[in-house]
């Protein structure tokens, strides 16, 4: 590990030389490319370094004994158990900091809510899963964009597209895909009786047009009228845009812009991230066959997290956590979840690693 460690501090270094060598500056792909891969050391090589200090201080304190007097010598003996400690504290964030990095955790992100079984009821509780969502991204300060959406004319939605920007959106949101299952009594429901219903989440990453090459002629596209609450029309142009990539079967729609060719970029990028997270699943498939461990094999129909309003708890299946302030967590209030998520992704991962 600390042979790692080392290596890791001497590529640093030579990393920040390279920076601002004039010659690699003019060169601006290879002089970012370089800067990446220094900001991804930046905070390992900041703790190993912490590290150093302390395990200094602690060689220092411990030679210091034999000579010191016995007022001096009570001092050190009570400092050493305070450095031992944390120096362990640093061994165990150097082992997190070392684990190799998912490559699309900077990433934005699609988030993508489907209503699953369960008719209105279920169309309602996507509405709330959205809106939980885009009152997270608010918290954490990141934007928003709509991509499509298709509502029931009743407040509950079929499914909804939503691009969320911002720095580590997907290192958060990626725990969130699966299915979201809802025990409540619905408005209609006049006996009381409580009916569970079921929504999934897909997070997929933003991807660039390196990473996701798309013939066009592997891709059908269609244009129609869009339609808004109960199907009356929202304009008189065939501005809706249906893509079909036709080697998958995958069909992305996008009707939330006025514009056609607004609506058809939308849905190529949506089209991208999907064929993108397909690439992604099958490697992931190969990967978890060797792995016992996981936070979630990430399969849309695997089911995550239960919401139920007449106990007004949340409960996480995978970490066992079960909070009992579901009105906070609808309102956005994830963190407590998503951080015990990360955490036994890191530590199933270590165990690995």
């Amino acid at each position: 590990m600390f042979e790692k460690l080392e290596f890791t501090l001497q590529r640093y270094d030579e990393l920040s030389g390279l920076v601002s060598n004039p010659e690699v500056i003019a060169d601006q792909p290879v002089w970012r490319k370089y800067m990446k891969e220094m900001g991804d050391l930046e905070d390992l090589v900041t703790a190993y370094k912490e590290y150093k200090k302390v395990r200094e201080e602690l060689e220092d304190a411990k030679s210091m004994l034999s000579e010191a007097d016995s007022e001096l010598k009570d001092l050190i003996k009570d400092e050493i158990p305070r450095l031992e400690e944390l120096i362990l504290s640093f061994e165990e964030k150097l082992k997190v900091l070392m684990l190799p990095k998912d490559e699309n955790d900077d990433k934005n992100v699609f988030l993508e809510i489907r209503a699953g079984t369960g008719g209105e009821e279920a169309a309602l509780f996507g509405s709330d899963l959205l809106r939980m969502y885009m009152r997270y991204a608010e918290r954490r300060g990141w934007k928003t964009e709509m991509m499509d959406i298709a509502d029931t004319g009743l407040g509950g939605i079929k499914e909804a597209v939503i691009l969320i920007k911002g720095k580590g959106a997907y290192s958060r949101l990626k725990y969130e895909s699966g299915a979201h299952r809802v025990q409540r009594v619905p408005e209609t429901e006049s006996s009381g009786r409580v009916h569970t219903s079921a929504a999934t989440v897909a997070v997929l990453p933003e991807v660039d047009d390196v990473e996701i090459e798309i013939d066009p002629n592997d891709v059908r596209v269609d244009v129609y009228r869009s339609s808004g609450h109960g199907g009356q029309s929202v304009n008189t142009t065939d501005s809706a845009v249906r893509l079909t990539h036709v080697p998958t079967g995958l069909v992305v729609t996008c009707q939330d812009e006025k514009s056609q060719i607004k609506n058809k970029d939308k849905a190529f990028r949506v089209l991208k991230a999907r064929l993108y997270d397909l690439k992604m699943q099958e490697q992931q498939d190969e990967l978890s066959k060797e792995r016992k461990n996981q936070v979630g094999t990430g399969d849309r129909s695997e089911r995550i997290r239960t919401y139920n309003f007449p106990q007004g708890r949340v409960s996480d299946h995978r970490t066992g956590v079960t909070l009992y302030k579901l009105e906070y967590f609808l309102d956005g209030d994830l963190d407590e979840i998503i951080d015990g998520l990360i955490a036994k992704d890191q530590a199933d991962r270590m165990q690995d690693f």
